[in-house]
């Protein structure tokens, strides 16, 4: 998995080393450039989407995420704007 978020094969939250999935931060419409730009995080199971305090069910984790992201794809993308490709600001 490419990510410019973490550079480990570990739960982005818990940096525990099993039971994980990759998850694209951007998602829907926003998927493929998460895809393209690296904004994917390994994420443990139930922090993912197999409990109620998942990722996918929890908007304040959610939004967590898409604002670290965001903040990653402009330091490492410095000539291109964020808003312009994935059409939201999360800051």
């Amino acid at each position: 998995m490419k990510s410019i978020m973490q550079d480990k094969e570990e739960c982005y939250i818990t940096h525990d080393t099993y039971n994980l999935h990759c998850h694209h931060v951007c998602e829907g419409r926003n998927r493929n450039n998460s895809e393209k730009y690296g904004l994917k995080v390994w994420l443990r199971g139930d922090y993912h989407n197999q409990s109620n305090y998942g990722v996918h069910f929890n908007k304040e984790l959610d939004l967590k995420l898409k604002r670290e992201a965001q903040q990653k794809f402009i330091e490492k993308y410095p000539d291109l704007d964020f808003t312009d490709i994935f059409k939201i600001n999360y800051l």
